[in-house]
């Protein structure tokens, strides 16, 4: 049977395989992670909402039932077009030959030129990144309590979020929640709801793929959580003790990044075409230009072929890579087939956001419909039960869900990875609600 490498399990790579499980193919997933994280969650993690199991599961899991299907955990390093072949990194067995290749790699962290940064402002792609920012968050305040000195302690208590996107917007409504309610009684020396938490836009709103509308609405519904929003706030340095913008230095021991993200260096071993983010410019059927067995998918990829959106590349989105994953699964079987393989389509069911509890903002722009406040929060938590993989993760999140709105409680609040005296941000306890 022909055989299929499939490289990432998110969601482009996980519905391209299940899509093609059907066919009369050997199908092989790679992923330098035993694990498919349902990230639009991340931040729930990250912010003791939910455990990472609840958000997670085995890839092995996702495809077990389907016999043509095998899953290597193992970091790619490498694309060779030419004889096709996936190269491991050299502690694996072998490289993988195929006759077809689906590059779903996602994307990593872009610091704009100030790599730097990374280690002091984390950002939020994987279960790693969420639990790190976790014990950030948590440690500050247990290291705010014992802090004697009232600017060192400030400094604790500020948190700074770059970036105005659906993640910044979603962590720092977030971290609002904690401050003013989940932690509330708790201290004796502090007050947590005194934190600072402040979000940094460089352009001139939040959510600018958004309606300016809604723009507005979710601003206004941060600033009641007590976030400060700044817009046309460039960063221009981030060290352990602050965030310079411009002239001004912020006092902050918490600083996490949700600016921008760029192409996973495996785009750079094809040899193929790349956007200024190094994402492969592929042509209208996801392929890579003069290669047809080979597909680009998700954020890997730079669809510039959509229509009416005037050449601008589709955004790296859930929904985007899951349809390109099904896309090119039919595709490649077309191509097995001899047929002619279609052009991708990009439907585009809606962005959404979430603020706070009963807060969030909503649009499907196939009915021009925007919604903001209770409603765009409750069709916010059905959406994503829905696309919940497996039903023991819906019911388990419906329960956290329920538990957190009617009690303002948030139950995985686990410091974890540290060690107690290592500094701000790296006290190491157990304790859990």
């Amino acid at each position: 049977m022909p055989h299929v490498v499939i490289v990432g399990g998110g969601f482009g790579g996980l519905y391209a395989a299940r899509a093609l499980a059907r066919h009369a193919v050997r199908i092989t997933v790679v992923d330098r992670h035993n694990y498919h994280i349902f990230s639009p969650l991340a931040y729930q993690v990250a912010t003791a909402a939910l455990s990472p199991g609840e958000i997670a599961q085995p890839i092995r899991s996702l495809l077990r039932r389907h016999r043509n299907v095998n899953v290597v955990m193992a970091a790619v390093v490498g694309i060779d077009l030419e004889t096709r072949r996936v190269q491991l990194r050299s502690d694996s067995p072998s490289d993988l030959a195929y006759d077809y290749l689906i590059l779903a790699a996602g994307a990593r962290h872009a610091y704009f030129g100030h790599d730097e940064w990374a280690a002091v402002a984390p950002g939020l792609k994987t279960i790693d990144d969420a639990l790190e920012i976790r014990r950030r968050i948590l440690s500050a305040y247990e290291a705010a309590e014992r802090e004697q000195d009232p600017a060192a302690r400030s400094a604790l208590l500020t948190f700074v979020l770059v970036g105005g996107g659906p993640t910044g917007v979603e962590l720092a409504g977030a971290i609002g929640e904690i401050a003013r309610h989940t932690l509330r009684d708790e201290y004796r020396s502090i007050d947590p709801a005194s934190s600072r938490i402040l979000l940094l836009e460089a352009g001139p709103r939040l959510l600018p793929s958004f309606p300016e509308s809604l723009s507005a609405s979710a601003q206004r519904q941060l600033e009641t959580l007590g976030v400060e929003v700044r817009t046309g706030a460039l960063v221009t340095g981030i060290t352990p003790e602050g965030v310079q913008v411009g002239d001004e230095t912020i006092s902050s021991r918490t600083a996490l990044w949700a600016a921008g993200v760029a192409a996973s260096p495996l785009a750079q071993t094809l040899g193929a075409p790349l956007d200024r983010s190094g994402r492969v410019l592929v042509a209208s059927d996801l392929t890579v230009p003069e290669h047809p067995e080979a597909y680009v998918i998700g954020d890997l990829a730079a669809f510039l072929h959509q229509p009416g959106w005037q050449g601008k590349a589709l955004p790296g989105v859930a929904q985007v890579a899951i349809q390109q994953g099904k896309v090119a699964a039919a595709n490649v079987w077309r191509s097995i087939q001899s047929e002619s393989r279609q052009p991708f389509r990009f439907v585009d069911p809606g962005s959404m956001a979430t603020i706070g509890r009963a807060a969030a903002v909503a649009f499907f722009p196939s009915i021009g419909l925007k919604l903001s406040g209770f409603i765009a929060w409750m069709a916010w938590l059905m959406v994503h039960l829905f696309w919940l993989i497996g039903f023991d993760n819906r019911l388990l999140v419906l329960v956290r869900w329920a538990w957190a709105y009617f009690s303002h409680r948030r139950g995985a609040r686990l410091i974890t990875g540290g060690a107690v005296g290592d500094g701000a941000g790296r006290a190491s306890l157990t304790s859990r609600e």
